[in-house]
């Protein structure tokens, strides 16, 4: 497996790993990559830094990790808000609704148990879940 730090045309870094570098330029080629943010198939490999273990550095990069992927949620995370309708605790509900068609479709987010969530899978209705952060005043 290797791993690349890929970025979209919008100037949006991501990590993705892929089985070679054969995989990445294939799955590139056929528009499977795409930026979690802003969801552009316009993607090329970044440049990135070695990953080589220092000891010291080591702590001082797991920060700028950790900081970099709390960046990205909250980048996600304001997408999400902007362009979905929150349907709060009825999420499982709606999205059936929408599968079965019964509703026209849209994008939606919301809170779901993880026995809705597996129900969901097993009618076969994709959908994605990612760790909420909830906003402080600080």
């Amino acid at each position: 497996m290797v791993v690349y730090d890929v970025r979209c045309s919008h100037d949006h870094v991501f990590e993705a790993w892929f089985p070679d570098s054969a995989a990445f330029d294939a799955q590139v080629k056929k528009g499977e990559v795409s930026c979690p943010v802003c969801g552009d198939a316009r993607v090329a490999r970044a440049p990135m830094a070695p990953n080589v273990a220092t000891g010291k550095g080591d702590v001082a990069r797991k920060k700028q990790m950790a900081a970099h992927a709390v960046r990205m949620l909250t980048k996600m995370q304001a997408f999400i808000e902007k362009n979905c309708d929150n349907v709060g605790n009825r999420f499982a509900e709606e999205a059936r609704k929408i599968h079965y068609g019964e509703r026209e479709s849209r994008n939606i987010c919301g809170r779901a148990t993880e026995q809705e969530a597996n129900e969901l899978r097993d009618e076969g209705i994709e959908f994605g879940e990612i760790p909420w952060r909830h906003r402080s005043d600080a």
